[in-house]
């Protein structure tokens, strides 16, 4: 295709975007006229998609004020939450009037990885040893390599893996206010194309990815080790502010939260939490995030108790929540709003909006699970919920 001049590229995309729509309903009889109306500019969109026809208008609500006193995050923040399910935007709201009359959320970022896992596959199981033992004393050879690629990504790490004769080499990076997917690929290939060159005895194959960094997908090694940001979100809540609010006592709910535990561990459930997922989407699809990454920063930790003044404490932990201020889609127009609404957008960003996830997860755990104990969950969907055409 001939390269657009600049200053046709506009007219350029909308054309385009209109012939696709016309192509559409050429072959399917359907006319795409809603798809067709948005405020966003196509010429913008290189590197965000291909193909482009369209958008997919989801609604935003607006919660809070959601009270966070963290290490980045701090003071009052009003959430942007895009979904179609009502009566979630109303549940996170009601955590969050109780989080905040209780005095805040106190939220912490304890680690920070992404992950490029390639494997080497050896003669024998000898040769894969001895190769293990070879990266360990070239670590700061391979991290040099790795970091020519990028001025932001920096090797921490990399863990060891063996099966067999195969072992697989899981590259932590930090990337700075990006999610770092695509740049910890490209500097993980480019550091073992100089292994590689090495000529070291026994490699048989190469793989830059043979399923261990789990990208967009769930595993506990992620869990265990964190992908994205590791955070922690905790609050307490005092027994009177419970009750009047949330129709139950501290008791009733810690009562229900070790019922919950035992029905995630009867259910292989990756989660005992209630719904990190409704969240962590919302706020994803509203802040230009990679929403596919919902399926590992979804997964995570609850965890409460009663304390010695009768008051009831509370935490979630999300140990892989991929999230990114700068890159990707957070410069698309209606997503930089979103995040310039929270003053998280661009560099310096990321761990205040990781904190301000979690605090939001924080707040929907504690809605949904009170509700379920004061019997109020089906009533507020009849009420909140039902939309029939």
């Amino acid at each position: 295709m001939p390269k657009i001049p600049r200053d046709k590229l506009a007219d350029y995309s909308h054309a385009m975007a209109k012939t696709r729509r016309e192509f559409v309903k050429q072959h399917t009889g359907k006319s795409l006229e809603n798809v067709g109306h948005f405020s966003i500019e196509p010429e913008t969109l290189p590197g965000n998609i291909e193909h482009f026809l369209g958008v997919a208008q989801v609604p935003i609500g607006l919660a809070g004020p959601l009270l966070v006193d963290g290490i980045d995050a701090k003071g009052e923040f009003y959430v942007p939450m895009a979904t179609t399910e009502g009566t979630l935007v109303a549940s996170y709201n009601r955590g969050m009037r109780l989080t905040n009359e209780a005095g805040g959320i106190k939220t912490t970022v304890i680690d920070d990885a992404m992950q490029r896992a390639p494997l080497f596959s050896f003669r024998d199981a000898r040769a894969a040893l001895a190769f293990g033992k070879w990266v360990s004393d070239n670590f700061p050879l391979i991290k040099a390599k790795a970091e020519e690629t990028t001025s932001v990504g920096k090797l921490t790490d990399i863990e060891q893996y063996a099966v067999s004769k195969m072992r697989w080499l899981r590259f932590n990076y930090t990337c700075g206010d990006a999610a770092g997917q695509n740049m910890v690929s490209k500097a993980t290939r480019h550091a073992c194309q100089w292994i590689l060159e090495q000529n070291i005895d026994g490699i048989e194959h190469f793989a830059l990815s043979a399923n261990l960094d789990t990208d967009k997908k769930h595993s506990f090694v992620n869990s265990l080790h964190t992908r994205g940001k590791r955070v922690v979100a905790e609050a307490v809540i005092p027994a009177g502010l419970m009750k009047s609010l949330m129709h139950c006592t501290p008791e009733e709910l810690y009562k229900q939260r070790q019922f919950s535990n035992m029905g995630a561990f009867m259910a292989g459930s990756v989660s005992n939490g209630a719904h990190f997922a409704n969240g962590v989407t919302a706020l994803f699809i509203a802040c230009g995030q990679d929403v596919a990454n919902v399926a590992e920063s979804s997964a995570g930790y609850t965890f409460s108790e009663i304390t010695p003044e009768g008051n009831y404490y509370f935490s979630v932990t999300i140990p892989s929540l991929v999230v990114a201020t700068y890159g990707g889609g957070t410069g698309l127009a209606s997503q930089r709003e979103c995040l310039e609404m929270l003053d998280c957008y661009g560099k310096g960003g990321v761990n205040k909006f990781a904190e301000i996830v979690a605090a939001t997860v924080l707040c929907g755990e504690l809605s949904l699970g009170a509700a379920v104990v004061a019997d109020e969950w089906v009533s507020s969907h009849d009420q909140y919920g039902r939309n029939r055409p």
